[in-house]
């Protein structure tokens, strides 16, 4: 048997449930403890219903952060939050108050937490109230933890961007500096492959984590700037490539494309072809796709002849201060590459700051890129350009011959290739390659292709859509898929070669007038 304080005597079972019914409201605090209830606004709701109080809980400076704003005393509430008191009560007429002062990590000051109700608070309050200022101060601990967490995981997200953009404009010198402190040894290669992981946008950052993971941070694991749903990854070495291609087999919805092994110098060309791997990949049944070189027309070119035409057609760029060509370059390949928009958020600028360098380069070369026939071969020159070392010519020593775009065009592998790929579209029966040619002639607008066939812009559309499956290639989007395609109906004839430098009429590019 116990006693009470006046005397009166309960029972064993009187005195358990009395004690349960005066504990139950632990309970319901330690709730808030639990990851799915870990909010200090839920707590302050909370006690503000378990004793019929207004409830406050205020920062140093005054900000409410959850509750009821409470009128108090001002130098009342400075002892609290700069610690000369630790508690304070106040009883008066109408109101009676209870303060609380809670630690903040991390802070010099704290919060106070203030309880006011009518009727003074007995001891069962009071203790409820301390109880719930210790799980406010482990609250906002846990905050203070998951926030440092995040701005350090959003930190190094940032650096890994940076240093992808460093090596999208061929700074390789910059971006190993940036990535050697953190992370040792990650850029420590001459080559890599780039691979473009898609999912759906809500569950990229999972699959950031799984690729992190995966790679043991061996990879540049970067959230694509431009695309919510892609996800880009410079791997370095073999075996990371092969665990990441894995994924797409794993998760539904997920598709992997990765480009050839590229020099460093390379990743803004490696990144177009892991995009165009990507598309392939839709039409795969494991999801996955690595760009093949045997269909990249300028493997099958003559490389001296190709060399040279290159060096010729960009030469207006050499007179360029270094930094600013490798910059207007790199630029304009992304630009080529994808809208001006996507390529401003992989490279870090705005994009009017991307048009103007294309223009720049437009005005350097002379040239239109409205015309998707200069694209295409302005987009053959920037690609080959990486691996040129300044010279010319076919190293013998003797004067190369001035090589012609036609004549690249005209070598027995281009031709086969060329014809091969295009004779795909002649088994259906709506003459997809007649719209595709007339389409691509008319700056792949649908509508002016409308009005020069004698069809609806809608029909347009569904037919170059019709024809990406038959090739393997996307279109609709500006890319290296659609410039090879161009390349392909240059090389059997099929469309005017572009005028590359429309103010000289002996450019030896110039089509010859019978």
């Amino acid at each position: 048997m116990a006693g009470r304080e006046d005397g009166t005597r309960r029972t064993e079972g009187e005195s358990t449930a009395e004690t349960t019914a005066d504990r139950s409201w632990a309970w319901g605090l330690l709730d808030h403890l639990r990851p799915t209830g870990r909010d200090v606004r839920r707590v302050a709701a909370w006690l503000a219903d378990t004793l019929g109080a207004t409830v406050s809980l205020q920062d140093e400076t005054g900000v409410l952060l959850a509750g009821t704003r409470i009128a108090m005393d001002e130098d009342l509430f400075t002892d609290l939050v700069t610690g000369r008191i630790a508690s304070a009560s106040w009883e008066g007429e109408e109101r009676c108050l209870r303060l609380v002062r809670v630690e903040r990590p991390r802070q010099a000051a704290a919060c106070v937490l203030a309880v006011s109700r009518p009727t003074p608070l007995d001891r069962r309050a009071s203790e409820i109230v301390v109880h719930t200022a210790q799980v406010v101060e482990v609250l906002l601990r846990a905050d203070e933890t998951t926030t440092t967490g995040d701005r350090l995981r959003r930190a190094a997200s940032d650096l890994r961007l940076a240093i992808l953009q460093l090596l999208m404009v061929e700074d390789t010198v910059s971006a190993r500096r940036v990535a050697a402190g953190l992370w040792p040894g990650l850029l420590d290669t001459d080559t890599a492959c780039v691979y473009v992981l898609e999912c759906e946008a809500g569950q990229r950052d999972r699959l950031v984590e799984e690729c992190l993971h995966l790679t043991a941070e061996q990879a540049l694991v970067v959230r694509c700037p431009a695309v919510d749903e892609h996800v880009i990854v410079v791997a370095p070495g073999e075996v990371e490539g092969r665990t990441l291609t894995s994924l797409a087999g794993r998760h539904p919805h997920t598709f992997i494309g990765g480009s050839s092994r590229q020099s460093l110098a390379q990743t803004a060309g490696a990144y177009g072809q892991a995009v165009s791997a990507l598309a392939v990949a839709h039409f795969r049944p494991d999801k996955a796709a690595v760009y093949a070189e045997r269909t990249h027309p300028e493997r099958l070119m003559d490389p001296a002849a190709l060399r040279e035409w290159t060096a010729r057609a960009l030469r207006p760029l050499d007179t360029l201060a270094h930094h600013t060509r490798a910059e207007l370059l790199a630029t304009t390949r992304l630009g080529l590459e994808f809208t001006a928009v996507s390529a401003a958020k992989v490279l870090g600028v705005s994009r009017n700051t991307v048009r103007a360098r294309m223009e720049r380069v437009e005005a350097l070369l002379r040239t239109d890129f409205s015309d998707l026939t200069v694209r295409a071969v302005t987009h053959l020159a920037l690609n080959h350009q990486v691996g040129l070392d300044g010279t010319t010519g076919t190293g013998t020593g003797e004067q190369a011959p001035r090589a012609r775009l036609a004549d690249l065009m005209a070598g027995p592998a281009v031709q086969t290739w060329a014809q091969e790929l295009l004779a795909r579209l002649d088994a259906d029966s709506r003459d997809l390659r007649r719209t595709l040619r007339t389409w691509i002639a008319a700056g792949g607008n649908s509508e002016r292709t409308a009005q020069i066939l004698g069809m609806h812009p809608q029909t347009v559309r569904e037919h170059v859509r019709s024809a990406e499956p038959v090739l393997e290639r996307q279109l609709l989007s500006a890319g290296t898929d659609l410039y090879e395609v161009v390349l392909a109906h240059l090389a059997v004839g099929e469309l005017r070669p572009p005028v590359l430098d429309p103010a000289k009429p002996d450019h030896p590019d110039a089509p010859v007038h019978g």
